[in-house]
């Protein structure tokens, strides 16, 4: 049976260890609940202020390896580049480090800036976001890294979507759940009604692929640091720009046009867009996502996955309308 550290033995170990390998002495620590399963705290050292981030054993083994390391060399290319995003720093020209105790983490500097709740950021904020995603997109795709064969997202069939929701549907009705069908029943008739011919699937390109609110950083008027680079991927930038979007924009049943508009101004500075480029990025966003979040144990959900639940089904409820919405975007 493996021996558990509790947080403070955690942290304890990875200060030793940082201060045996970059020779800082930690002064203070404190913890940034955000994030699922890792550790985070700022520490405050006589060399700077920095973060550490924790791997949790079981969370680490969802990702592959050598994924993540080419997500970090890229970070910190983007970061040399300009894009505001944590230097990141490396023992032995490693960026995920093991410490005394067989802890896996990362050492980077400490970004300033505040979390902003989904829907709440300012049209300023929105542009900007706009702008540093279109520069990450442009960056990401500058032919450093090439293209891949297959993106990550491969679209099932509508025949395939459809069975899957007629499964999560008789699951809800066999449970009890009968609160959940028509939620259930909208997706089923969204699903009928999609053109996956609308897609744009030839316009594949490497991604961030976790870009809302909790990962990034904002001042008065602008964006101060994207975080967490893990999953970035070989997929579909447009996808990207819907999860910002709907992020940013959608504060309960509210989805803020000009916000939307703030950032499609911002992110054409960077690339050019086609006009309805918004409509079916949102739509693919949905199709994507919506088997992630809508499902017969969705009433149980809180914190992200519940925000990730009510954009799935406004999206769903409002799939007609987006046209109307952002005809002029």
């Amino acid at each position: 049976m493996d021996f558990v550290l509790t947080e403070e033995m955690v942290l304890n170990d990875l200060i030793n260890t940082c201060n045996q390998y970059f020779g800082f002495k930690v002064l203070d620590a404190t913890p940034i609940k955000r994030g699922w399963l890792n550790l985070k705290w700022k520490i405050t050292t006589n060399s700077g202020v920095f973060l550490i981030k924790q791997y949790n054993k079981e969370r680490y083994k969802l990702y592959n390896h050598e994924e993540l390391l080419l997500a970090f060399s890229q970070q910190m290319r983007l970061h040399n580049s300009g894009l505001p995003c944590p230097k990141l720093y490396t023992h032995e020209g490693q960026f995920l480090i093991e410490s005394e105790k067989g802890e896996l983490f990362m050492l980077m500097d400490y970004c300033n800036g505040t979390v902003i709740p989904p829907g709440k950021l300012n049209v300023h904020q929105m542009y900007d976001l706009g702008r540093v995603t279109g520069y990450m997109h442009h960056l990401l795709n500058d032919g450093t890294l090439g293209v891949k064969k297959r993106p990550e997202f491969i679209p099932p069939s509508r025949e395939e979507r459809l069975t899957h929701w007629e499964s999560v549907w008789n699951h809800a009705n066999n449970t009890d759940k009968s609160h959940l069908l028509p939620i259930l029943e909208t997706q089923y008739k969204v699903t009928e009604a999609i053109n996956l011919g609308d897609f744009k699937l030839n316009e594949t390109g490497w991604a961030h692929r976790d870009l809302w609110v909790d990962n990034l950083l904002f001042e008065e008027k602008k964006i101060s640091a994207v975080l967490d680079f893990d999953r970035m991927k070989y997929d579909y930038p447009q996808l990207d720009v819907a999860r910002a979007v709907i992020s940013g924009a959608l504060n309960e049943d509210n989805f803020n046009v000009s916000l939307v508009q703030a950032f499609i101004e911002g992110y054409s500075e960077q690339r050019l867009l086609e006009k309805g480029f918004i409509i079916t990025s949102l739509k693919m966003l949905w199709f994507m996502e919506s088997t992630w979040w809508i499902n017969s144990s969705m009433d149980q959900h809180s914190g992200p996955p519940e925000r990730f639940a009510k954009e799935m089904l406004w999206l769903s409820e409002n799939h007609k309308e987006l046209e109307s919405m952002l005809e002029n975007i």
